[in-house]
């Protein structure tokens, strides 16, 4: 991590877990800006660690003190609770009703709603801190009250079981965003890490981005294919958002955004909010993290492969012995400000946010392990030159003006344009 020492003195922004050392005057203006704009992260995975930890339980979670001792077998600690969120200035908070791909159809939907209960349960538990947030000015209220907006953010297309009703009921639940794909390709849509079906949209995936215009829902393209980036973005008469994704012009990864749909965001005025994921900011570590799997999978892959198949202790060691000779490449803030920097580059200051993943990663930069952290972040920036106003636009202003914008299409449409009842049936031929 890179820290930032001034020549005579040093202030400490508090943290719960790590000083970080920051000149005292970028620490000034941080937390100026960070008074007049919410800090809006646009992806945070709580409500799944949660229910992975305690079931459909919200309860059962004691938010007001370190969860970081909360580990799930072979995984981190929780990276968010309510001490580091205020320490991190949070003002707004995207969580993610994220299931997995692998569930589909009326189960999807159902664990979905679920998913938003457990958001709307954390902030009924704890209504000193978090408030639901429907609107843009929703959000403004409540960070003006010294609360954190609560928004939700659905994490994959999969999750409306290929129902429009569907999508508009979640939306009246409180969704305000839907990544249209997760980690597989829906009936309608191609993610980013499956082998492509449909080169980008089908017919009934762009009504569902036109139905979510109508609605006033964000688009997320974050986990999808370019080609459905591209489909999106040319259907879409609202700004889009990429809730946590990172520059290809920084780190070649699918999951990351190229220069050429950069441009298309520039012109859709839309944002792409910086991913943490270590393997998506670095090259290095994401290859000697797929050299590591390769190397697993050769000492035990069940049921007939691998060197020590049926031998967990000799694979384990074989494993420590490897990870020995290959150490992990390093992962920095400063990495991480490197792609907001890259993105504002090509994409222009307005296009640029800040979607941590935090508490959907298994490891994060150096600098950056929790949601008490993002003031760091914040400070190096400003280090790097990035003014006060610009400052405000990548904590929380772009996404703000981008959900703003949403709503404004929706309100329109809403007076010349009727509910959409298309199907896969009638639109792309499929039962």
């Amino acid at each position: 991590m890179r820290l930032l020492l001034a020549a005579a003195s040093v202030f400490v922004l508090a943290t719960t877990a790590q000083a970080q050392a920051v000149d005292p005057k970028i620490a000034a203006r941080v937390e100026k800006v960070l008074k007049g704009t919410p800090l809006i992260d646009g992806h945070n995975d709580v409500p799944w660690g949660l229910r992975q930890r305690f079931g459909v339980h919200p309860e059962k979670l004691d938010f007001e003190h370190d969860t970081s001792g909360l580990v799930e077998p072979g995984g981190p600690g929780m990276m968010t609770d309510i001490p580091r969120l205020k320490a991190g200035r949070v003002g707004g908070q995207f969580w993610s009703v994220y299931i997995p791909s692998t569930f589909d159809g009326p189960v999807a939907v159902q664990m979905t709603l679920e998913q938003i209960d457990i958001v709307k349960g954390l902030a009924a538990r704890y209504p000193a801190t978090f408030e639901m947030a429907y609107t843009a000015d929703d959000v403004v209220r409540i960070h003006k009250a010294g609360k954190i907006a609560s928004l939700v953010g659905i994490e994959g297309g999969h999750q409306i079981g290929d129902s429009l009703p569907a999508l508009r009921q979640l939306y009246a639940a409180g969704a305000r965003y839907m990544t249209l794909t997760h980690a597989l390709n829906t009936r309608w849509a191609d993610s980013a890490t499956a082998n492509p079906q449909h080169d980008g949209l089908t017919p009934f995936g762009e009504a569902v981005v036109r139905e979510m215009n109508r609605t006033g829902m964000l688009v997320d393209l974050s986990h999808v294919s370019e080609g459905t980036m591209k489909d999106a973005l040319r259907v879409t008469q609202a700004p889009v958002i990429f809730s946590h994704s990172g520059a290809d012009g920084v780190a070649d990864h699918a999951r990351n955004v190229s220069d050429e749909v950069l441009a298309l965001v520039k012109a859709n005025r839309g944002v792409v909010m910086v991913n943490f994921l270590p393997n998506y900011v670095n090259r290095a570590r994401m290859e000697w993290a797929a050299d590591r799997s390769a190397e697993q999978a050769r000492y035990n892959a069940p049921p007939f492969g691998g060197l020590y198949i049926g031998q967990p202790e000799k694979a384990a060691a074989a494993l420590a012995a490897w990870d020995k000779a290959h150490p992990k490449p390093p992962v920095t803030l400063a990495m991480v400000a490197d792609h907001v920097d890259y993105i504002a580059r090509v994409c222009g200051v307005d296009c640029v946010g800040i979607g941590s993943d935090f508490d959907g990663i298994g490891d994060t930069p150096d600098g950056l392990d929790g949601v008490d952290k993002f003031p760091a972040l914040l400070a190096e920036l400003a280090r790097r030159g990035w003014s006060d106003e610009d400052l405000g636009k990548v904590a929380g202003g772009n996404v703000l003006r981008a959900l703003r914008e949403a709503e404004a299409v929706a309100k329109k449409l809403q007076a010349t344009t009727p509910p959409s009842y298309a199907t896969l049936a009638d639109t792309d031929g499929r039962k």
